[in-house]
């Protein structure tokens, strides 16, 4: 078969996964009709329907008689009772008011909304199209989406329209540019040159599964690092491929559409612009240096207690810090810039700027409110636990060993990825039972994290249900209007696909020359 007509077939697949895709209902819908899908399913597995089906439940992993721990169930919880619909209405706006996406973008987008309408943004970005050579943009946008993951989930609400942005000022379709940047984000999940908050917070879920079978064995939070580094540029490769040579095509020459409310898109900076630029980095600079003097020394204000595996005091306060310091340093930057622009003259020009963002994101919240209803039945059903735990029997009771069995668990971690968004809670279930069972095939625990942690990222860009997901489509309706849930997730897959084809192999093939993963990160138990 020819290269042309495999291109087409696969243009035809993705054409199709769109059109079925679109043909759901919009996201507000979709997770209020998700709400009422899991009410009923927690009324059916929780005993609702006694005479067709009993109470579901699962043996809670790390517990029972082969541990020698007390035997606990996971029960799905009928929320349809008296208890559960109380439980619905009397938490439904503390749901909202605490679903953690939601503040940390409406939190960044003030700093940003200063930063953009000043005009700061698009010169700077004009610049950087100017200075990096075309040839390294896109491959630059996926591997700086890798590394966003330093700043928690700031990546999404930052680098996704950045990266339309970017592309727009190229004169290239801006949906590109959006894809790219997501798909480093939240594809290459976990890849990373630098250390996480998220590799302490795996790490203290897979020391006590490791436990069960060795209880001084200990888990050191960077035991992946070297993987995870190493996979940076193979990652930022095949998310270039896709862009370039699949999505590209695909999308085809971008014309805006009548109404939509983009700025005139020029190369040229003018001398005002860039002395303004000069100053807005300058202050950039001087706000990291305040931050560095905050983390350098061992009691510096945002440093924590001691941790004892560090042998210092942790950083876990300027972790946690990350969104109100890239809130000042965006808000400040633009107030800078906006100054010696002129394009600030009184504190009122300030306060529309930040109204005006704050009006853009008016479907987010909506869609935020009942997002964080669904995902707080489903945490509440239990649904997600037991099929976590149904999922994983399944893979043992089909018999596989060793590698097969790992890639085995990749696949079964990136399915359920597609139901569970919490990283840490789909492994607070699946490492009392993976990493012990591997232990005594002789793989270290680090080996099972390493493999969870690649199926916990590629397929995140597939699925509705990750809390970021309406976001994007938010994003991208900036420039095409009726871009829908099928034209994200046929946007997307192709990312997947490259990105699980590159990184299962990579772990095999990390194993198979016995490579330390990390920092005390053996590939091999040796009890």
């Amino acid at each position: 078969m020819s290269e042309t007509k495999k291109d087409g077939f696969f243009k035809r697949v993705l054409d199709k996964v769109e059109v079925i895709g679109n043909k759901l209902p919009q996201p507000v819908t979709l997770f209020a009709i998700l709400m009422g899908i899991v009410l009923i399913l927690s009324w059916i597995f929780g005993g609702g329907i006694p005479w067709l089906i009993e109470g579901t439940s699962v043996l809670k992993p790390g517990t029972g008689a082969d541990t020698g721990v007390a035997a606990e169930y996971i029960k799905v919880k009928n929320l349809l009772t008296k208890d559960g619909l109380q439980q619905v209405f009397t938490n439904m706006v503390d749901v909202f008011a605490t679903f953690p996406p939601l503040g940390l973008v409406l939190v960044v987008m003030l700093g940003i909304g200063v930063a953009e309408h000043t005009g700061m943004i698009a010169v700077a970005l004009k610049v950087f199209v100017s200075k990096v050579p075309k040839y390294l943009i896109t491959f630059s946008i996926v591997v700086a989406g890798m590394i966003s993951s330093v700043a928690a989930d700031a990546g999404y609400v930052v680098l996704i329209p950045m990266g339309g942005a970017i592309f727009l000022g190229m004169g290239r379709h801006p949906l590109a540019g959006i894809a790219a940047a997501f798909a480093g984000v939240s594809g290459g999940f976990g890849a990373n040159f630098l250390p996480t908050g998220l590799d302490p917070m795996i790490a203290a879920f897979t020391e006590p599964a490791a436990n069960l079978i060795d209880p001084a064995y200990t888990v050191n939070p960077l035991s992946n690092w070297y993987l995870m580094a190493a996979s940076v540029p193979l990652v930022g490769i095949a998310g270039t491929w896709v862009t370039e040579k699949i999505l590209v095509p695909r999308l085809g020459l971008y014309t805006p559409e009548e109404g939509l409310d983009l700025e005139e898109q020029t190369n040229d900076v003018t001398r005002t612009e860039k002395k303004a630029l000069m100053w807005s980095m300058i202050s950039v600079l001087a706000l990291i240096g305040l931050v560095v003097l905050a983390i350098a020394p061992e009691n510096g204000l945002l440093r924590g207690d001691f941790d004892e595996v560090l042998g210092t005091n942790s950083f876990q306060p300027f972790y946690s810090s990350l969104v109100p310091i890239m809130f000042i340093i965006f808000f400040v930057a633009g107030l800078v810039y906006g100054i010696v622009a002129k394009t600030i003259k009184t504190d009122k020009d300030v306060s529309d700027m930040t109204a005006k963002s704050m009006s853009t994101m008016g479907l987010y919240i909506v869609i935020a409110f009942v997002a964080a209803q669904f995902v707080a039945y489903f945490n509440w059903s239990n649904l997600g636990s037991v099929l976590a735990v149904k999922g994983s029997d399944g893979l043992q009771a089909i018999g596989f060993t060793g590698i097969p069995l790992l890639v085995g668990f990749i696949l079964i971690s990136s399915l359920v990825n597609l139901v569970m968004g919490s990283a840490s809670a789909k492994w607070a279930l699946l490492a009392p039972i993976f990493v012990p069972m591997l232990m005594l095939m002789g793989y270290s625990p680090e080996t099972t994290q390493a493999a969870y942690r690649i199926g916990d990222s590629y397929s995140n860009i597939l699925t509705p249900l990750l809390p970021y997901f309406p976001l994007v489509i938010v994003f991208a309706q900036k420039y095409v209007k009726n871009v829908g849930i099928g034209t994200l997730i046929s946007m997307m897959l192709p990312y997947a696909i490259a990105f699980m084809i590159v990184r299962i192999p990579m772990f095999v093939a990390w194993i198979m020359l016995n490579l330390p993963l990390g920092i005390q990160g053996p590939i091999y138990y040796n009890p």
